[in-house]
């Protein structure tokens, strides 16, 4: 489960208000006007911006002044924050051991998540041989290895055309079941939403509401909302 007990996030003269919890394994959609503050949410949680006040828990272990490398979590950006230099099984790597010097099982592990994302035989290609939804199933794979309980998605797969944006969701759902992850998607596009996630998060106004189901928020959405989608 994830938790936000009266948090409190501000960047500038921005305040972003959150009081809300998240059960483990729901997929839940991130929705609201553009500068409302989804970004600064999943920020929040990942640990980049720490809340001025309010507790953050993971899992029911409070994590509000945990960096973001010790929190139970993984990110994907829409920028799949791949080192040009290094091959895709590195790229993959990283998600083990920042210096790379792996064990035999280890090994084994990357290939096996490279398998699994539809990129076996392709660890010795550079990022810049593949296509950008090869990019993105390297990134993911990434995350599949370090196996958190918790993903965060900032719209990495806005760049991809439609079907294969479709494709990737699909992955990502897939994955996520097995493993009984808990996703959390910024996304500004309802189709997505209603396609991966059962619920969504209202970031409007300063606040980010409580999940609720994702029909019913994009079906009767409120004025702010409504009119960001073009129904008003």
């Amino acid at each position: 489960m994830l938790t936000l007990d009266n948090v409190t996030l501000t960047q500038g003269a921005f305040s972003l208000v959150a009081n809300l919890s998240v059960d483990a394994g729901a997929r839940v959609a991130v929705i609201g006007p553009s500068g409302a503050g989804k970004s600064t949410l999943l920020a929040g949680i990942a640990g980049y911006l720490r809340p001025t006040s309010g507790t953050l828990s993971i899992e029911g272990r409070e994590v509000t002044s945990l960096e973001p490398g010790q929190r139970p979590l993984s990110i994907l950006f829409q920028d799949s924050n791949l080192f040009p230099h290094l091959t895709v099984f590195q790229n993959v790597a990283l998600g083990l051991r920042p210096n790379l010097r792996l064990t035999d099982a280890e090994v084994k592990a990357v290939e096996a998540a490279l398998d699994r994302v539809g990129l076996a035989g392709y660890g010795n290609r550079k990022p810049a041989a593949l296509s950008g939804g090869q990019q993105s199933r390297v990134a993911l794979a990434r995350t599949l290895l370090r196996e958190r309980p918790l993903l965060l998605l900032d719209e990495p797969f806005a760049a991809l055309g439609p079907a294969l944006k479709v494709e990737m969701l699909d992955l990502v759902a897939q994955l996520g079941d097995e493993r009984g992850t808990t996703i959390l998607m910024v996304s500004h596009d309802p189709d997505d939403a209603r396609h991966l996630c059962d619920q969504a998060i209202l970031v409007a106004d300063g606040r980010a509401d409580a999940p609720v189901a994702t029909h019913e928020l994009l079906d009767n959405p409120p004025d702010v909302l409504s009119a960001y989608l073009g129904k008003k």
